[in-house]
């Protein structure tokens, strides 16, 4: 079934249509200065393929946000998830055929290019059983595929411009169909915009990017200079999905607006202050008399952290408390119960695959039927507990010097990675094989082996660990500096480390 949405216009008056099935199979690249019309192109294309297909948009300035009351979008605000929140929501997402906004407003450029990497890594590496046909719009495109090198750390533009890679260049097998919208060519990464068999141009100025928008449209150099002229909301269509010979299309109106209307002019006041210099001019009031910032109230706690911290009413707890001295024994028998806890937790086959949040909740149930519950760990420490057992790791080894060293060479990677280190430096410790790919996964949180494999690459890269393949095909993997290194172990290894 051909599916065809209404664009517009052409500049004869006939109607303008894009073919969404050949869409999916072929990408689009829009390009146009700022006031061009481009956002207003990407907002027409959403709201007529809605009703059609699974939508993603990659939002950097909270622009689509409105699509969510008519369409029915699910609006994530970036700012309030961590990377691998949003890997899991981006994976979630696509099993659950949700669309969705990724809102990335107010967080600084560095943020922006990490967490829209994560949120496009969870939609890209879904299992093969969830490869629905998903339209992935990306505005503002020279932001997470810069061409050269910008302000923000590599780190995070490598994170950024391999996931808008994977999006152009391999998403189409996964059904994921990309569209970028940019205000320079010239800025965005090449190879990612050569993926795009379908273009729209809107206005441009500067030569650099008229030549290369004349050049993806096969036009000649001197008809370049007609992108000037075009008006807003006007482009030049080409491609399997549009046309197949530059054709002038005026984009139609949309059903919803932009939160923030462009900027009109308005008169200024009439009634001009008396001393405008002593008002603006005038000295900063002092320290104390300036209004203080009301500090956050702290969070409240949670039903299950409240239960556990009540006593029962006795005669005995009646009376003021006496602190004493903490029992080295009974601290060491409190770990062993933890540690036993969190064992147990751990052995369901699915544990590995649940968010931290989840866990955390079972943690609380079982200390508080082991009568435990006073004084139990708090989020931050039951984290880095999780990170040690599942390496692996019991509690009387962690506080070996040697761990201790591990454990603070683990710090420079992000959280969910950290456990995986340290699985690592027991295995290459004790002599044994290296865990496979589908053992690291596991403890990664995630079913995909290939992210599994971008684990130990990315570890690699940071300078934490050399890995090798034997003559066997066998994996190999030697901590730098430590010089310790596992045992050949085969990647696809299905058993992880015994406890």
């Amino acid at each position: 079934m051909t599916v065809a949405i209404g664009m517009g216009h052409t500049t004869a008056g006939a109607p303008a249509t894009l073919d969404l099935e050949e869409l999916l199979a072929t990408r689009l690249l829009v390009q146009g200065n700022s006031g061009s019309g481009k956002s207003h192109l990407l907002r027409r294309l959403l709201e007529q393929s809605a009703p059609w297909v699974q939508q993603t948009i990659i939002d950097p300035e909270g622009d689509f946000v409105t699509l969510a009351e008519r369409f029915g979008h699910l609006v994530i605000d970036a700012e309030a998830h961590t990377e691998q929140g949003l890997q899991l929501a981006g994976e979630r997402a696509r099993i659950h055929r949700v669309s969705t906004v990724l809102n990335l407003e107010g967080l600084d450029a560095e943020h922006q290019l990490r967490r829209a990497a994560a949120f496009l890594g969870g939609i890209f590496d879904v299992d093969r059983d969830h490869w629905y046909p998903m339209l992935v719009v990306v505005d503002e495109a020279q932001l997470f595929a810069p061409a050269i090198a910008g302000e923000v750390s590599d780190e995070a533009r490598k994170l950024s411009l391999g996931a808008m890679t994977n999006l152009m260049c391999r998403g189409r097998k996964r059904g994921l169909a990309g569209v970028i919208a940019t205000q320079r060519l010239a800025k965005l990464a090449k190879n990612v915009a050569a993926e795009a068999s379908n273009f729209l141009m809107g206005r441009t100025f500067l030569d650099i990017d008229m030549a290369r928008a004349a050049d993806l449209l096969g036009m000649e150099r001197r008809q370049a200079e007609a992108f000037r002229d075009l008006e807003r909301g006007h482009f030049m269509a080409l491609g399997p999905a549009l046309s197949r010979s530059p054709l002038g299309l005026c984009i139609g109106p949309t059903e919803t607006q932009p939160p923030n209307a462009t900027p009109r002019l308005m008169p200024l006041p009439e009634a001009m202050l008396e001393d405008a210099r002593a008002v603006i001019l005038a000295a900063p009031p002092p320290e104390a008399a300036r209004p203080q910032r009301r500090p956050p109230r702290p969070p409240a706690p949670d039903l299950l952290s409240q239960l556990m911290a009540a006593k029962p009413a006795t005669t005995e707890n009646r009376a003021e408390a006496v602190e004493e001295p903490p029992n080295p024994e009974k601290l060491a028998e409190r770990r062993e119960r933890l540690d036993r806890i969190l064992s147990a937790i751990l052995a369901d086959p699915e544990a590995g695959f649940r968010a931290i949040g989840v866990l955390y909740q079972d943690f609380l149930v079982r200390c508080r039927i082991e009568g435990l519950g006073a004084g139990v760990l708090d989020l931050g420490a039951f984290r880095r507990m999780l990170t040690r057992a599942r390496a692996g790791i019991s509690a009387e080894m962690a506080e070996e010097d040697v761990w201790q060293e591990v454990s603070i060479r683990a710090d420079i990677l992000p959280e969910d990675m950290q456990g995986i280190f340290m699985m690592i430096a027991r295995a290459a410790r004790e002599g044994l094989p290296c865990p496979g790919d589908p053992a690291i996964a596991r403890a990664y949180g995630t079913r995909s082996l290939g992210r599994a494999r971008r684990v130990l690459t990315y570890m690699e890269e940071q300078g934490l660990i050399v890995c090798q393949v034997d003559g066997a095909g066998r994996r190999i993997v030697t901590l730098v500096e430590l010089a310790w290194a596992t045992a050949p172990g085969a990647p696809n290894a299905e058993e992880a480390l015994a406890g």
